[in-house]
C-alpha cells in the first residue's frame, strides 16, 4: 500500500519532467512533425533525433540557432521564450525537403 502512495505523489513530479519538452525526427532527409506547436512566452527544449545515417544540421535564421545532428545521433536544443508567431527551421544539408516551422501560441 506505501509503494502506490509513493507513486501517486510522485506522478505529479513526472508529468512535470516532460512538461516543456519537444520531440522532432529527422528522417529520410525530412522534419516530422513538419509543424510543432509551443506556448509563446516560455523556454524549451527541442530534442532533434536524426534517423538518418548522414549528418543534418537544424538551422533557424529566426530563432538564432544552428546545431550539427550526427547520423543516427541526438541533440538538444533550448528555443524561447518566444512571441506569439512563426519562426521557420530548415536542414542546411537537404534544404529542399528537410524544412520546418515552429509555431508560438
Amino acid at each position: 500500500m506505501k509503494f502506490i502512495f509513493v507513486i501517486v505523489m510522485l506522478l505529479p513530479v513526472l508529468s512535470y519532467a516532460e512538461e516543456g519538452v519537444y520531440s522532432l525526427i529527422i528522417r529520410e532527409h525530412r522534419f516530422q512533425p513538419a509543424e510543432i506547436a509551443i506556448p509563446a512566452g516560455k523556454k524549451v527544449k527541442l530534442i532533434v533525433e536524426n534517423q538518418d545515417a548522414t549528418p543534418e544540421e537544424f538551422e533557424s535564421h529566426d530563432l538564432n540557432r544552428e546545431k550539427v545532428i550526427a547520423g543516427n545521433g541526438k541533440a538538444t536544443i533550448y528555443i524561447g521564450p518566444l512571441k506569439p508567431g512563426r519562426y521557420s527551421f530548415e536542414g542546411e544539408f537537404n534544404p529542399k525537403t528537410a524544412q520546418g516551422t515552429i509555431i508560438a501560441r
